[in-house]
C-alpha cells in the first residue's frame, strides 16, 4: 500500500493551524492581562489624602500610591511620609512647597529625600531633587524618580527592593531669620508599571517593611498581622506574574513549530510510486 502524500501535508497544515491558534489565544490573553487596570499593582488613586506629616521616620504618615498628602509646617521642621512600592515599579515622587507671602530675608533650598525599608537613601535618576526659592518666590517644585523596583538583589546591593519607601522633605539652606515661617506643603507618590524587561529570578522572603520580622517569627496562632503603614492593605504582588512567562510559552510553541517543520523537510514523501513493496 502506497502511502498518501496529500494525508500527510494535511496531518501537518492542521498540526500548525492548532499550534498557530494556541499561540494567538495565548498572546491575546497575556496583552488582556496587562491591559487590565486591575492586574497592576499600583493602588488606583482614590478618597483623601492625609493632611499632616510625621516628623520621623518612626512617625511617617502613611500615603497609599495616587494620593496627595498635604501638611501645614514650620520652615526648618523634617516632614516624613511612607509609601509602598512592589516589584516591577518604578516610583515617582513629587513635592510642591507653598511658601508665605511676607518678605523673607533670602533665598532658600529644600530638598526631598527617599529612603528604602531599610532606611538606605535611594538616588534619584533624574528630576529636581533639590531647588532654590528666591525671596519673592511663592512655591519651589521638587521631584524624584527612582529606580525600577526589583523582586531581588544581592545583599551588598543598594538597589530598590519591594517595601515602604519613605519621604522626607525639609529646607537644607535657610536663614536663620525665617526659620520657623508658616508654609503648606503637597506630596504625592506614583509609579508606572516597567514590565518583565526588568525582573530578575528570585523573590524577598518578606516585603521590607517596618516590624515585618518580628509578625513573621511571632507566634503562629496569633491574630493577623494588620497592615503597617506602608503596606498595601491586598498584599504584595512581588512580581510572581511577569510577561516573561508570555515569552517563555511562546518560545516552547515556537520551537514546536520549528520541529514539526524541520521533520518535514528531512522525511520526505514517502516510497516512490514507481518502487514496488520489499525493494
Amino acid at each position: 500500500m502506497r502511502t498518501t502524500p496529500r494525508r500527510t501535508h494535511g496531518a501537518r497544515r492542521a498540526l500548525t493551524g492548532a499550534l498557530l491558534a494556541g499561540l494567538t489565544l495565548l498572546t491575546s490573553a497575556g496583552a488582556a492581562v496587562a491591559d487590565d487596570p486591575s492586574a497592576s499593582a499600583s493602588p488606583a488613586a482614590g478618597g483623601a489624602g492625609p493632611t499632616e506629616a510625621g516628623t520621623t521616620f518612626r512617625t511617617a504618615t502613611a500615603l497609599e500610591q495616587g494620593q496627595t498628602g498635604t501638611a501645614r509646617a514650620s520652615a526648618g521642621d523634617y516632614l516624613y511620609w511612607v509609601f509602598p512600592a512592589d516589584a516591577g515599579q518604578r516610583p515617582t515622587v513629587e513635592a510642591s512647597v507653598k511658601l508665605p507671602t511676607s518678605a523673607r530675608s533670602s533665598t532658600s533650598t529644600w530638598q526631598i529625600d527617599v529612603y528604602d525599608g531599610l532606611r538606605r537613601r535611594q538616588a534619584c535618576m533624574y528630576g529636581h531633587q533639590t531647588r532654590k526659592a528666591a525671596a519673592d518666590a511663592a512655591s519651589v517644585e521638587l521631584s524624584c524618580v527612582l529606580r525600577t523596583v526589583r523582586s531581588w538583589s544581592e545583599p551588598w546591593a543598594s538597589d530598590p527592593l519591594p517595601g515602604s519607601y519613605y519621604i522626607r522633605l525639609t529646607v537644607v539652606d535657610l536663614p536663620a531669620a525665617d526659620l520657623g515661617l508658616p508654609v503648606g506643603v503637597e506630596v504625592k507618590a506614583v509609579s508606572k508599571e516597567q514590565g518583565g524587561a526588568h525582573d530578575v529570578d528570585g523573590t524577598l522572603s518578606e516585603p521590607l517593611v517596618p516590624g515585618v520580622s518580628v509578625a513573621s517569627a511571632g507566634d503562629a496562632s496569633a491574630a493577623p498581622r494588620v497592615p503597617s503603614a506602608g503596606e498595601p492593605e491586598d498584599g504584595w504582588a512581588s512580581g510572581w506574574w511577569t510577561d516573561r512567562w508570555l515569552w517563555t510559552v511562546g518560545g516552547g510553541v515556537l520551537a514546536a513549530l520549528a520541529a514539526v517543520f524541520g521533520y518535514s523537510l528531512t522525511r520526505g514523501r514517502g516510497r516512490p510510486a514507481h518502487v514496488p513493496p520489499g525493494v
